[in-house]
């Protein structure tokens, strides 16, 4: 193995990383290349702050810049050898923004302009047991307990599997989309049938949505998964609970989340009162 990301490919395999980490940062390695035009092992450290700096300037998120330093840690420290300080893979500072919101009725105003059974029923998944895009995606159809009311998730984030909830409107949608399309192994299979749906096609749903219900907030499908964490804490489902159900593995990340319900800071009284 002479080619660096067939080395980097072999140690994520060797580590356990999770198919879609091992996609993403395989991809970034790759537009590091391509930025240089030339192999990752002939890449100086300031070719990649250049890089870094190429993307930060074109308003690339800081999740995504963050992936690029995690892969270029891997490759040029643990593969390459090179063992580059923090100076050379620069990580860009977090901005602390609160993440968006929507609330239950223009979620409801958004799937009213999803005429297709298959598009509602992953969105509407999504935000009725908190689950990231590729986590609906990869359920399978024996990952839906409706015994105990209870969704399995495999292999989510950094490779953990965990159960949420599985409410009664969720699950009466979901009989009446088996009923229609009858998927054998993944639950809303694409094309070919042994694999899931493509994230993209549903963020393009989701997006055309909506904009036709006049919703002007910069959200996404991930938006789903807030305000279900956020309708929770508003319903008075403790802190803790809500951590287990995202899958969180700090309860500092699931905090977030008292900042954006109303209903838990109105309810504060003020010391002066």
């Amino acid at each position: 193995m002479t080619n660096p990301c067939e080395k980097m490919k072999f140690e994520m395999e060797l580590r356990g990383y999770a198919p879609n980490t091992q996609r993403h940062y395989l991809s970034h390695v790759r537009l590091l290349e391509k930025y240089c035009g030339q192999s990752a092992d002939q890449v100086s450290p300031d070719e990649i702050k250049q890089f870094l700096h190429h993307r930060i300037k074109k308003g690339i998120s800081y999740s995504n810049v963050n992936i690029s330093c995690n892969a270029f840690k891997l490759m040029f420290n643990s593969i390459l050898k090179r063992n580059w300080s923090d100076e050379v893979i620069v990580r860009p500072k977090k901005l602390k923004k609160l993440p968006y919101v929507l609330s239950k009725d223009e979620i409801i105003l958004i799937m009213n302009h999803i005429p297709n059974v298959k598009y509602k029923t992953i969105l509407l998944t999504a935000y009725s047991a908190g689950l990231r895009i590729s986590e609906v995606l990869n359920l399978c159809v024996l990952d839906i307990d409706s015994s105990n009311m209870l969704i399995k998730v495999r292999c989510g984030k950094g490779g953990k599997d965990r159960f949420t909830i599985l409410g009664e409107e969720n699950l009466n949608l979901l009989r009446h989309y088996w009923q229609l399309y009858q998927p054998k192994t993944f639950l809303f299979p694409g094309i070919p049938s042994d694999k899931p749906l493509s994230a993209r096609n549903v963020q393009r749903v989701f997006k055309n949505a909506k904009d036709l219900a006049g919703i002007s907030k910069p959200v996404s499908v991930h938006s789903l998964r807030h305000s279900f964490a956020t309708h929770l804490l508003d319903g008075n489902t403790d802190l803790r609970t809500i951590q287990v159900l995202l899958g969180h593995s700090n309860i500092s990340t699931t905090c977030i989340y008292l900042y954006l319900s109303n209903k838990h800071l109105t309810s504060v009284r003020s010391p002066l009162d």
